[in-house]
C-alpha cells in the first residue's frame, strides 16, 4: 500500500482558506471599490443554515450576491454567517466553506470552484469560463450564461 500526496484535496483546503481570509478582511474592513461577491453554495450541505422558503426555492444550489447591502458579516472556522436582502427581506445565512461551489469576484475577473470528487473531470486542469450574473440581482440569474474570465478546476488531479 503506497502513500499519495493528495493534492486536490490540498488545494481545495487551501483556496477555502483564501476565501475565509478575504473574508475576514472585508469583515474588518469592507468592500473595497469595486469589489463584490457571488457565493454559490450547497443549500442541501447538513451545515448549512437557511430559512426554509430559501431552501425551497433553490433545494440544490443558490448564488448570493456581497455587493452593495450585508449585514451581521462573521467569520468562522468552517464557515461564515452574513444577513442578505431577498426582496426587501433580510435573511441571515451560514455557509460553511466546504459547501462552496464557486466564489466569483467579477469586479477583477477572479473565481474559484470546486467540483464534487464523483463528477468526473478531464485528465488536465480545467479552465472554464465565469458565469455571466447580473449586478443588481441578489440571487443567481442561469448558471448557463458566460463571462470572460477564467476558473481552474483541480479536482482532475483527485484519485
Amino acid at each position: 500500500m503506497s502513500r499519495q500526496i493528495d493534492y486536490g484535496n490540498l488545494m481545495h483546503r487551501a483556496m477555502r482558506g483564501l476565501i475565509r481570509t478575504v473574508l475576514e478582511d472585508v469583515a474588518a474592513n469592507g468592500l473595497p471599490g469595486t469589489h463584490h461577491f457571488f457565493i454559490t453554495f450547497d443549500t442541501a450541505h447538513p451545515d448549512a443554515e437557511l430559512a426554509d422558503w430559501l431552501s425551497d426555492r433553490y433545494p440544490g444550489e443558490m448564488t448570493v450576491v456581497m455587493q452593495h447591502w450585508y449585514d451581521n458579516l462573521d467569520i468562522g472556522e468552517d464557515g461564515f454567517a452574513v444577513t442578505l436582502n431577498f426582496g426587501d427581506s433580510p435573511e441571515p445565512l451560514y455557509i460553511p466553506y466546504d459547501a462552496i461551489k464557486t466564489f466569483v469576484d467579477p469586479s477583477v475577473e477572479f473565481g474559484l470552484r470546486f467540483e464534487n470528487a464523483l463528477e468526473e473531470d478531464e485528465d488536465i486542469i480545467a479552465t472554464e469560463t465565469l458565469p455571466d450574473f447580473d449586478e443588481e440581482e441578489e440571487e443567481a440569474p442561469a448558471a448557463d450564461a458566460k463571462k470572460d474570465a477564467d476558473v481552474v478546476s483541480l479536482d482532475s488531479f483527485r484519485k
